[in-house]
């Protein structure tokens, strides 16, 4: 699956945890922190969920501490993966339709609607549109603030209902371009210079004409 970083795993459950851990501990900070606390599992030869699960709460604390709010994702990671081995892992959750997955996904402790399509999309290969802080502030950039000021399920559902052959692959592909473009071009402070969506943004057009460039 492209784009998402999973750089641990050697085989496909492997893969599909580590962004499942991923997905939780990238709640509120940024990756690079992510990538900290999961180098930390890795080098302790417990990037596993069996093996999560044997450790203790501080001990499990301390290594996703760089991901910040660690205490509060320790809860967080340990009640997805005794959800994930009590759902049979990888080969258990590839058996149940979609909307059943999600709806499994969303009563988990700590899973809100963003974490859980991560882990549809990037670990269980769903198609699914991710809706997070950077497709939002493209698309109200771009000249679509209602749009990008809908419910979650509205706004996800719509793009996937208007997406043309919606593949797992084709949505992980346009997410993360979507991410790659917020953090080169569309930032909270944008950087518009070379911008290839330039001349179709409406922030962009408008700030170019008045050479005020400032966020929104």
């Amino acid at each position: 699956m492209p784009w998402w970083p999973a750089g641990y795993a050697r085989d496909a459950e492997g893969r599909a945890f580590e962004i499942a851990v991923g997905a939780v501990l990238t709640q509120n900070t940024n990756w690079n922190n992510v990538e900290k606390a999961l180098a930390n599992l890795h080098a302790a030869n417990v990037l596993d969920a069996t093996r999560i699960l044997d450790l203790d709460d501080e001990t499990l604390a301390e290594l996703i501490r760089p991901s910040g709010f660690f205490r509060i994702k320790t809860r967080r990671l340990r009640a997805m993966t005794e959800a994930w081995q009590g759902a049979g892992r990888l080969e258990g959750l590839q058996a149940r339709p979609t909307n059943d997955l999600r709806d499994w996904l969303l009563g988990i402790h700590g899973v809100g609607f963003e974490t859980a399509d991560d882990i549809l999309l990037y670990a269980l290969e769903r198609p699914v549109w991710v809706i997070d802080a950077y497709t939002r502030r493209l698309f109200h950039r771009l000249g679509f603030p209602e749009t990008a000021a809908r419910k979650y399920d509205l706004l996800a559902g719509d793009l996937l209902t208007h997406t043309r052959e919606p593949t797992a692959a084709r949505l992980a592909r346009w997410h993360g371009l979507i991410v790659e473009h917020a953090k080169t071009h569309c930032r909270v402070k944008p950087s518009c210079d070379g911008c290839p969506l330039l001349e179709r943004c409406e922030y962009g057009v408008r700030t170019d004409r008045t050479g005020d460039r400032q966020a929104r």
